[in-house]
């Protein structure tokens, strides 16, 4: 691991994309094959391929203990200095340091401990073999392994990055080695493959997740079109419902096997009834949509749809409450023919034959042509009227692209509502904002008390939060390290996305994606939106209706 510590400290240490790129094919021309295939998927901070299953299962709590029972600390608690770094594998390169541990384990050996790890039945078993390692390797040994098993390396290498790398260390185009390592799912097969010169026989893995084409997020209805062209766009946008449900792909085999994927590439198996309806599809099939509770003609609520998550045992009684559709918006995939360069009109035909005739759990979306400004504006306030959260706007001729945001879909969304708040805790960050308190929880107002309601991170400027920091440093009322009560003075505005009953926060609700609209310098505690406004909030909701402040 010498040699891979040694680059992955370079890399962090430089801004410049071009030199760690130059850092990171170096590396991986250099070493054996067999090491560079693990390390790059190390360098992408993943313990596994994509495909596979496995996961670690370490806790955080793990970790904790064991980086302390290796430094020779075991009764320490080590906030003081985690606060310093934000950064659990900082944290251990910093304690084992002094005096300097060990020697150096290999490449392979790191596998070997990843693969244990997966296999071990208990954080008791993790936690034995993981300090048999540390007691065997360096202190920058050490802080990879650990920044690996927390999946962020934190030094500017993520997996798009070791593409380019290895398309430059193997003299590789660039796009051959992203479809490569898209089809695969798997960036240290895609590494052998090119270093093979054997790019070209990529194939699709069908029952594995592909990654999901994403939508930038836009404004206005306007943001979609050039400003030359302000009135009526040179190509037609195909315009759906923005769902508030779980983004999914059903991928079905010729021998009738049903495999459901989330966007985080994890099976789905919380929706049995899906299964049925998809073997009876034709084919070889890969259907890109979106899981939603639905009943009669409008979608549920997703605090309603949030009640089947996580659940081992669904029941029939369980999906007649809680019913639920696949709205399927794209096809990826049939019959050994992958679509992904295929325009998205030619796609969406493709997909209206297959769905024909078919159960009614799975369902084509029917989306609008529309070219200018009125018409996306026309659509939107259906799609809200409708009870859903906005709309995607597609440009007809777009390829599929996954795993990337490009300039072909575009996303426009309306908060559910805004809220009044007072800042009642706060805590530090992690990265770069570990040194700043950049976290609040915030609660509004019933009577005399104050009940939290949830936690934002985002919306705030770096210079506010650097200000807001100092200001809730000399307002504390309880310091617990990482967290601190303050005193109730801050009022935020914040948006989001809906209520979900919770038994977390006192006031027995959260809000969903709350994110910080503004800091209400002209109110006070005593201005913040009340216990009652939430609930009535939360009826509306669940009638389906839109409301804002």
């Amino acid at each position: 691991m010498h040699s891979f510590v040694q680059t992955a400290d370079a890399v962090g240490k430089t801004t410049k994309k071009l030199q760690k790129l130059l850092l990171i094919s170096a590396f991986l021309k250099s070493i054996s094959p067999q090491d560079a295939v693990m390390a790059a998927r190390f360098l992408s901070a993943k313990a596994f391929p994509s495909y596979d299953e496995r996961t670690l299962g370490v806790g955080g709590v793990t970790l904790s203990r064991v980086i302390a029972r290796a430094a020779g600390r075991p009764n320490d608690n080590l906030n003081e200095v985690y606060r310093r770094h934000g950064d659990l594998g900082d944290v251990a390169e910093e304690l084992l340091r002094e005096p300097p541990t060990h020697g150096e384990i290999s490449i392979a050996e790191v596998q070997h401990l990843f693969d244990g790890l997966a296999a071990a039945s208990g954080q008791g078993q993790k936690a034995e073999l993981l300090l048999s390692a540390f007691g065997r390797a360096s202190a920058g040994d050490v802080k990879y392994i650990v920044k690996i098993i927390t999946g962020d390396l934190r030094i500017g290498s993520k997996e798009s990055l070791v593409e380019e790398a290895i398309a430059k260390a193997f003299d590789k185009p660039l796009e051959k080695v992203r479809r490569a390592n898209m089809l695969i799912g798997d960036i240290g097969e895609t590494l052998a493959l090119a270093s093979a010169d054997r790019l070209d026989q990529a194939e699709i893995r069908l029952l594995h997740p592909l990654g999901f084409m994403l939508a930038a997020p836009v404004e206005r209805a306007a943001d979609l079109f050039a400003p030359e062209e302000p009135t009526q766009s040179k190509v037609w946008f195909l315009v759906e419902e923005k769902y508030d449900g779980i983004r999914a792909q059903i991928h079905k085999s010729k021998q009738g096997n049903v495999r459901i994927f989330s966007r985080t590439l994890d099976e789905v198996t919380e929706f049995p009834e899906l299964i049925l309806p998809a073997k009876d599809l034709p084919g070889e099939l890969i259907l890109d949509g979106e899981i939603v509770g639905w009943r009669d003609t409008r979608p549920l609520p997703f605090t309603e749809l949030q009640k089947r998550l996580g659940l081992k045992q669904i029941d029939m009684f369980l999906q007649a409450d809680i019913p639920v559709i696949f709205a399927a918006f794209d096809l990826l995939f049939q019959d050994s023919r992958l679509l992904l360069d295929e325009p998205l009109n030619v796609r969406k035909t493709r997909l209206e034959l297959v769905l024909r005739g078919t159960s009614s759990m799975l369902r084509a979306t029917v989306p609008l042509r529309c070219r200018s400004v009125e018409e996306v504006q026309t659509a939107f306030r259906k799609a809200l009227a409708a009870g859903h959260e906005g709309i995607v706007a597609k440009r007809e001729d777009s390829p599929y692209m996954p795993g990337r945001r490009g300039g072909y879909w575009f996303k426009l969304k309306e908060a559910f509502a805004t809220l009044d708040v007072v800042v009642t805790g706060v805590e530090y960050g992690h990265g770069r904002r570990h040194a700043v308190l950049s976290d609040y929880t915030f609660a509004i107002r019933d009577g005399d008390r104050l009940l939290n309601v949830g936690k934002a991170y985002s919306g705030l400027t770096d210079a506010e939060i650097v200000r807001y920091t100092a200001f809730f440093r000399s307002h504390t009322l309880e310091d617990r390290g990482h967290f601190r009560t303050v005193e109730p003075l801050v009022v935020l505005e914040v948006a989001f996305n809906n209520i979900q009953k919770s038994s977390r926060h006192a006031s027995g609700y959260a809000l969903r994606f709350p994110r910080i609209v503004r800091i209400r310098t002209d109110k006070s505690s005593a201005d913040v939106d009340s216990l009652a406004r939430v609930a009535e909030l939360f009826e509306r909701q669940a009638q389906g209706t839109v409301s804002g402040k």
